[in-house]
């Protein structure tokens, strides 16, 4: 598949920022405390450092939806694409639950599982590997069926029947269930609502084939219309999100209040916001170049192994900043959502910046590398997987 820039330049974007929203998890002195977008708790910049990181997974899925259409869309043999989508899909399931998964919360008693981004793109190509012969056309209506619809569900009363309730919630609503006294899963990212915006990027495919002033005008007037139909619904709170916006103590926490929307699950407005920003970005890199998008570039052509890289990196450091904090390994508590943090730990937000910064500067040798090595070995036919 012929690699398109601004696809790759728009994903190494997202995930430098998605690093940003890491790294404060896991070393912010107040995250374990306070919910950021709490507006009675927050400030205007520790809103934003983690409003922002909203990009990351609806850019991601939407691009994996766009990269399925541009690399299955030559290949004669529906059986190989179908065979490589489960596979690749069933792959990324097992990665979520196991080294991403543990990375996360690094107990080895393994006491809770979140499914989150990674597994949902999996589930989204599993799908996909049964729905890709119907036309792009027709698969990007089903997707905004999905993206229009399902948040009539919160009009609905959740089942009482468990097993029920925990179809609804893997399909449609965030939710966790305590498995076992000592085992909970976290099911972060149904599958239904995130499938849904990877079938509109799978259906955008062929606007990334058209020349460059085409595909500008059309990402340009697409992210536009987003917008637009954003501010109908979210400025009456008329429809397409749970959390209605309102007045607040000062302009700027109003103004918050308004950008506030649902991320779990991603409600309409919320996809509405984040993808007409994706298109508006993506209209403006097309057939630019610079140092920085060159560099973005590197991160976008391998995000998989940048992903896996930068959980352990983050993790190292964390480590190094308990120990240097004159904690010792008995302090640390590795139980659900303490990310091995004992009470009092962890760094200012600047200092979460700084370190921030150095890892996805010290993951750009690396990324790199790989990424030469992916190009210079396409007969390796593993390396697709990583």
């Amino acid at each position: 598949m012929r690699r398109i820039p601004s696809i790759d330049i728009a994903r190494g974007l997202v995930m430098v920022i998605m690093a940003l929203d890491h790294t404060r998890d896991l070393i912010h002195d107040d995250s374990l405390l306070h919910n950021p977008l709490d507006l009675t708790t927050t400030k205007p910049l520790l809103f934003f450092t983690r409003w922002i990181t909203h990009l990351c997974a609806p850019s991601f899925v939407f691009l994996s939806g766009t990269s399925v259409w541009l690399s299955s869309r030559n290949n004669p043999d529906p059986k190989a694409v179908r065979n490589f989508l489960l596979s690749r899909g069933l792959w990324l399931i097992i990665l979520e639950v196991t080294l991403v998964s543990f990375a996360v919360w690094f107990d080895i008693r393994c006491r809770i599982i979140m499914l989150q981004v990674i597994a949902v793109i999996g589930f989204g190509f599993i799908a996909l590997a049964f729905l890709h012969r119907l036309s792009p056309k027709t698969l990007g209506v089903i997707g905004l069926v999905i993206l229009f619809s399902h948040d009539l569900l919160f009009l609905t009363p959740a089942p009482q029947n468990t097993v029920l309730l925990f179809l609804r919630s893997l399909f449609l609503i965030t939710n966790m269930f305590q498995v076992t006294p000592n085992f909970a899963l976290l099911i972060a990212y149904p599958i239904i609502p995130w499938f849904g915006i990877m079938l509109l990027g799978y259906s955008a495919g062929r606007i990334f084939l058209q020349p460059d002033n085409i595909q500008k005008r059309l990402l340009l007037r697409i992210g536009i219309a987003a917008l637009l139909l954003l501010l109908i619904l979210r400025l009456p709170n008329l429809y397409g999100d749970r959390a209605p916006w309102s007045p607040q103590r000062t302009p700027v926490f109003t103004f918050l209040s308004f950008m506030n929307v649902s991320k779990q699950p991603p409600s309409l407005q919320f996809t509405l916001l984040m993808l007409g920003i994706l298109l508006l970005f993506l209209a403006a890199i097309t057939g630019k170049d610079s140092a920085i998008f060159r560099i973005l570039n590197v991160y976008g052509k391998v995000p998989l192994f940048y992903y896996l890289l930068h959980w352990y990196a983050i993790r190292c450091i964390l480590f190094i900043v308990l120990f240097a904090q004159g904690y010792h390994v008995s302090d640390m508590n590795f139980s659900p959502f303490q990310f091995g943090r004992p009470p009092g730990s962890g760094l200012p937000l600047g200092a979460v910046y700084a370190i921030w910064i150095a890892i996805v500067v010290s993951l750009y040798p690396a990324c790199r590398w790989y990424g030469r090595y992916k190009a210079a070995h396409r007969e390796n036919k593993w390396l697709r997987y990583l």
